[in-house]
């Protein structure tokens, strides 16, 4: 049982490192068809007076650029905290210490935190974007030969790296109790068989 589950923490330390990634290469992507679609219909002036768009609504373009932000930093502290696994040896040590239980429920707790956050900015920004004058917006585009995007692509993959985070953060607990689990038989045992030595 002790190999199925040291098999089980590498795999899931591994995975940490890549749904941080995964994280990392969304947060680069959010704003990009926000970019390319929308961009144009801002004047510069637009940052500080919105009421000069060109396209009603388009100022969701700057509005989402401070948690773009944020969300990139998220992720590279959030791969910070997944390299304390491999640092406090969680990936394949045969029994977990203080250091285990620290770094295993530092990166669930940031990865679930993150998670909730992550949704909630995101679905406040896909409802901005949705407040958009479409039908303004693509006359616009046509007339000055622009690109016209009205996919909600970037804001409904947020699932995908939400539901990763909240999965690899709840198996590394239960990871940890399986751990523990099997850490406490395996000491029950051993007094079993001292006690019948006796």
């Amino acid at each position: 049982m002790y190999k199925k589950q040291l098999t089980w923490q590498k795999i899931l330390c591994f995975a940490a490192i890549a749904v941080c990634g995964v994280m990392f290469l969304y947060s680069l992507g959010l704003s990009t068809d926000l970019y390319d679609g929308l961009f144009y219909a801002l004047p510069e002036e637009a940052k500080l007076e919105t009421s000069k768009v060109n396209v009603p609504g388009a100022e969701v373009y700057y509005h989402i650029q401070p948690f773009n932000k944020q969300l990139l930093n998220s992720s590279i502290v959030l791969l910070l905290l997944s390299c304390l696994l491999f640092m406090t040896n969680t990936h394949n040590r045969r029994k977990y210490y203080i250091g285990n239980a620290v770094s295993t429920f530092v990166f669930a707790g940031a990865g679930i935190g993150m998670a909730i956050w992550m949704h909630l900015q995101v679905e406040k920004f896909k409802a901005q974007f949705l407040q958009i004058d479409f039908e303004a917006y693509e006359k616009y585009a046509k007339r000055r030969r622009k690109e016209y995007i009205d996919s909600t692509f970037w804001f409904d993959a947020h699932w995908l790296v939400v539901g990763l985070l909240v999965v690899v953060s709840v198996a590394l607990i239960a990871n940890f109790l399986w751990k523990k689990h099997l850490m406490n038989a395996e000491k029950r045992l051993i007094e079993e068989g001292r006690g019948a030595v006796k």
